[in-house]
């Protein structure tokens, strides 16, 4: 087969777990009871605005830097005398008030890059804004500590460069069903068929054989796996909601999983941002309660942490396309049964301290968030992954 018509045909090849040492029976997957934690890992691409999502209502530089576009007072959901949450955060307020969320503000890097492209890849590979890396966190943490290719999902059809390894990556799929269709397509079947240890050379494409080798069991593991679950809530029609809907009936059918990577777009919100967010968040929030009840439910909550968090936040100052412009620090989003600090875990924004572009400071570095869920949460050593030594925090 020529490799053209291989990578033409084979759309699966990018977005699936690769193990080297591929010739172990890969039909052999464990059916243990598997009460590890588990972490969901929601992205809200393109940067979201979070002094308007977290809102210093009693911030009159607030006010000032943003005539048009600020939250009115009347409109915020307060939660302390000086911060409250964005009108449409109703459900995620009913979170906060059970103590199922901690707020981190000020997040950041050293030196940060206002880029989305660089900044999302900086988040995804916990790299230093100087420093370059082709391996995300995730893929190195399921690298080391992982057993198969499900022990890391991406609810997306292709993968994100904070799931892949150096030599294996997690998975990506947004419908089982269809991943295990696809496996099963003839083309899929003959390329298997016909593998054989000639074939399975480097020369001869053996990593992309391996993969589709490896694949063919991961897929048939969690379709099979996911189907003794299925949710009977309602959830947002929209695709967030769906992707949360799949990723419930994962963790609840106790698929051997460990980490969950679900991104939503549409925060670049350069221009008309009031609509845009109001709709976003409600989407975000609903959903997210939606999600925690269906864990409840199931007595799986308690052993899962959320992480919610954006590439950057947005300028302090107003556009005047009514607006905002890429900034720098931003808040971050925990939930679970197990927060040490419940409500907000630190101080709000300085508004009278910024920085040279009209930025957040941040007073957070982003790698200290993911030491303290590696050390404390997953229970690993956070040096081996991040490749460095962080503060841990006291959120877990």
């Amino acid at each position: 087969m020529k490799r053209r018509d291989f990578l033409k045909q084979s759309t699966l090849a990018s977005s699936l777990f690769f193990v080297p040492n591929f010739v172990k029976a890969f039909e052999q997957v464990s059916k243990g009871d598997f009460k590890y934690k588990k972490l969901v890992i929601i992205q809200l691409s393109g940067g979201n605005d979070g002094l308007n999502t977290i809102i210093p209502y009693r911030n009159d530089i607030y006010y000032k830097s943003r005539p048009k576009l600020a939250i009115p007072k009347n409109e915020v959901l307060k939660i302390t005398d000086d911060l409250g949450f964005h009108q449409s955060l109703g459900a995620l307020k009913n979170l906060y008030d059970q103590g199922y969320l901690s707020i981190i503000n000020n997040v950041g890097y050293p030196n940060p890059n206002r880029s989305h492209f660089r900044s999302t890849d900086i988040w995804h590979t916990a790299s230093a804004a100087n420093e370059t890396l082709t391996s995300g966190w995730v893929g190195r943490y399921l690298e080391k500590y992982g057993k198969h290719p499900y022990n890391g999902i991406e609810l997306d059809d292709s993968l994100s460069l904070i799931m892949k390894g150096e030599q294996m990556n997690g998975i990506a799929t947004k419908n089982p069903k269809i991943l295990f269709h696809n496996t099963r397509t003839p083309f899929f079947s003959k390329v298997l068929k016909h593998q054989t240890d000639e074939h399975l050379s480097e020369h001869n494409l053996g990593y992309l054989y391996k993969t589709m080798i490896e694949a063919n069991s991961s897929a048939k593991y969690i379709y099979e796996t996911s189907k003794t679950y299925s949710s009977k809530l309602e959830y947002p029609k929209n695709p967030f909601g769906g992707q949360l809907k799949t990723t419930a009936e994962f963790i609840n059918s106790n698929l051997e999983s460990k980490v969950y990577y679900v991104s939503m777009g549409g925060f670049d919100t350069h221009a008309n941002q009031a609509n845009k967010q109001n709709r976003l968040l409600k989407t975000y929030s609903e959903s997210i309660e939606v999600f925690i009840k269906d864990l409840k439910k199931n007595n799986t909550f308690k052993d899962t942490l959320i992480l919610t968090f954006s590439e950057f936040g947005r300028r302090v100052q107003q556009n005047a396309a009514g607006g905002t412009d890429h900034g720098a620090a931003n808040n971050i989003f925990l939930i679970g049964e197990n927060l040490n600090k419940k409500g907000f875990y630190n101080n709000a924004p300085n508004l009278m301290n910024l920085d040279k572009n009209g930025d957040l400071i941040h007073t957070v570095d982003f790698r200290s968030v993911y030491a303290t869920i590696l050390e404390k949460w997953l229970q690993v050593d956070d040096t081996t992954i991040l490749n460095k030594s962080f503060s841990k925090l006291n959120f877990i």
